[in-house]
């Protein structure tokens, strides 16, 4: 085959084709024939696990950044898959090309510039044997041949296949997906991080939609009102172009469900399925709500004392407990965990005020709010006078901030009902709680926690409820799982995995560094304990968390330390993206340097099953996203 002398590299380049004499010129032998490149030697800038690599300049558009090849080591027989990590690169043949001359003669304008090949680095991903990659324990030999992977034999090496389609990698046509019937991936929790404008948002949207199609339970803890239309299509005229350019069409995200406290606006009214809810002060751990309201020790030690007196007055009241049954149940009640029944936020309330009240000299002239109190005033007063309450300040001050969560009357309130976790949990339900009007970030933060309570129990319940009937764990989430009580069902999966699996579901946290902060975490161990144990508990029960933050470096290293999977897109802080790399594993340094760089919608992506991480272009959102920031 005839090759143009640009592919030449001169007297310094290794001899890479054979002189077949005559006018036929240059020919490659049949072993380098489809080939895109060779190995070169080896230098003293050489790194472990890496090559470098030569081709002639008509291969350059061929082989970008990202690129999958294949090295054919000749002399030894062996195979090698390794991906480019740099360049491709131009080079003129047969000297440096910056050498003073060169520099001179291309500043002057000049056209007698040489002929030039291409090169580029290779990083080593492993050696291939029966179509597996194991760790490499040579180096491929100079001028071995190197190969460009197909798509489809890209994406397989990489583990980048599945039904929940992410986009397309950056400078190779790749499509980047994750599969959602694995429970080492989604359940392993991911977090998506970068700056304002950085495309987080698209990416949720994209992730949302693939995952609703592929049958998954989705909530979305959506504390600016982002997401509270995306049941319809897009709109933004950015969008819209970028859809065109993909190839794909505005479309919104089936089976939504808008939740939003009562008595609280919503960003989208006009939503075809939307639902009042209250909390139910009942579910809450006492202990998340101490952290949550950030109480002094002295503050915590008050609420605790009208906490247990409210319990004893519930109990004489015949609340709660109202007869054997009942008195079994609070024995097994675990109050780091949920509340205790029959207690709401008003009765709370009137019992810290009659503890004010009593301290302050003035019992007399303190009114109860709750209707059960005002017909048994003079129990709650005896039973609060026989504690012998004090400092009066402390108990001000606790009140105050009780009344700042019992104001806006989203406890308890008759006009709603709290949610049914159970629904949540439906294959291919999407549920978004809209909390952008609460104006308060403790709500929020109550919220969060009941919410994230309630789908482990909804889950736990599944899985027992599906460990009776029998059913079996693992298999396809998209279409062919029967769906049995909100439960997937299947029988493939290794032995071990077998019994049962509830609905697959993936909670999206947004804003996560409000709820979790790097701050507070030593002030909130209960909190963090209980997002652990749903972490923990929740890969065993196919539930996963995604946390969302444009402020990773607010976020605590407990917490990137529950994750297993990333999508960082544009980060701009050096400070933060040393932290980053120093929490977060699997990251090469070359994906590290492009952070800062990024443009919006890029991002990359590493999740705990891939080879490597691999630099994305995140699909355009098809549904409707509210840019609010």
């Amino acid at each position: 085959m005839p090759v143009d002398d640009s592919t030449r590299a001169g007297a310094e380049m290794p001899q890479v084709f054979q002189d077949l004499e005559g006018e036929q010129g240059w020919e490659e032998p049949e072993v380098y024939r489809g080939s895109v490149g060779r190995t070169l030697f080896d230098t003293r800038e050489s790194r472990d696990n890496t090559v470098c690599v030569i081709l002639p300049k008509s291969e350059l558009a061929n082989v970008p950044s990202q690129a999958l090849v294949r090295i054919k080591s000749l002399e030894d027989g062996r195979f090698y898959v390794g991906v480019v990590t740099a360049g491709p690169f131009a080079e003129p043949d047969g000297i440096r090309g910056d050498t003073p001359l060169m520099v001179t003669t291309a500043a002057r304008g000049a056209t007698f510039l040489p002929n030039y090949h291409g090169r580029v680095d290779v990083e080593i991903l492993g050696e291939e044997k029966d179509g597996h990659l194991t760790p490499p324990r040579w180096r491929p030999r100079p001028n071995s041949p190197v190969f460009l992977l197909e798509e489809g034999e890209a994406r397989r090496i990489l583990k980048a296949e599945g039904d929940i389609a992410l986009g397309r990698c950056v400078g190779y046509e790749m499509t980047v997906s994750v599969p959602s019937d694995r429970k080492d991936v989604l359940p392993r929790h991911t977090a998506v991080l970068g700056t304002t404008g950085s495309g987080k948002s698209t990416t949720i949207g994209t992730l949302v939609m693939q995952a609703q199609k592929a049958g998954m339970a989705v909530v979305i803890l959506d504390v600016e009102g982002e997401y509270t239309a995306i049941c319809e299509p897009a709109v933004d005229p950015g969008m819209m172009a970028a859809l065109t350019a993909r190839g794909l069409s505005p479309e919104g995200v089936a089976n939504t469900t808008l939740y939003h406290l009562v008595g609280r606006e919503t960003m989208n009214p006009s939503h075809r399925d939307r639902r009042e809810f209250c909390l139910s002060f009942s579910n809450l751990s006492p202990y998340t709500v101490c952290e949550i309201m950030g109480l002094s020790e002295p503050q915590e030690m008050r609420f605790f004392q009208a906490y247990d007196v409210l319990k004893a007055l519930l109990a004489s009241l015949k609340v709660f407990p109202r007869g054997p049954e009942d008195e079994a149940r609070a024995l097994e009640i675990d109050e780091m965990e949920r509340g205790y029944p029959g207690m709401t936020l008003s009765l709370l309330t009137d019992v810290a005020g009659a503890f004010l009240a009593q301290v302050s000299k003035a019992p007399d002239a303190f009114v109860p709010y709750n209707p059960l109190f005002q017909k048994n005033r003079d129990a709650l007063m005896t039973a609060v006078a026989a504690v012998r309450p004090d400092h009066p300040s402390s108990w001000r001050a606790l009140l105050s901030k009780i009344w700042k969560i019992h104001r806006p009357r989203v406890f308890d309130n008759p006009a709603a009902k709290p949610i049914d976790y159970s629904a949540l949990t439906e294959p291919g339900r999407v549920s978004i709680i809209d909390l952008s009007d609460t104006n308060s970030p403790i709500l929020n933060n109550l919220v969060i926690s009941d919410i994230l309570r309630g789908i482990l129990e909804a889950q736990d319940r599944a899985y027992q409820e599906g460990q009776r009937e029998g059913r079996s764990e693992g298999g396809p989430a998209a279409g062919g799982a029967a769906v049995v009580r909100g439960t997937a069902r299947s029988h493939t999966g290794p032995p071990a995995e077998r019994g049962v699996s509830p609905a697959k579901t993936l909670v999206i946290i947004e804003e996560a560094h409000e709820f979790l902060s790097k701050d507070r975490i030593s002030q909130m161990p209960n909190v963090f304990q209980q997002v652990a144990r749903v972490a923990r508990r929740g890969r065993k029960r196919w539930l996963g968390l995604v946390f969302v933050s444009q402020l990773p470096q607010h976020l605590p290293r407990e917490i990137l330390g529950l994750v297993n999977n990333f999508i960082l897109h544009k980060i701009t802080d050096t400070g933060v993206i040393d932290e980053l790399s120093r929490v977060i594993a699997g990251v090469d340094p070359s994906m590290w340097r492009k952070l800062p760089t990024l443009a919006p919608g890029q991002a990359v992506v590493s999740f705990g099953h891939m080879v490597r991480p691999v630099l994305t272009a995140i699909d355009p959102a098809r549904c409707r996203l509210r840019m609010v920031g």
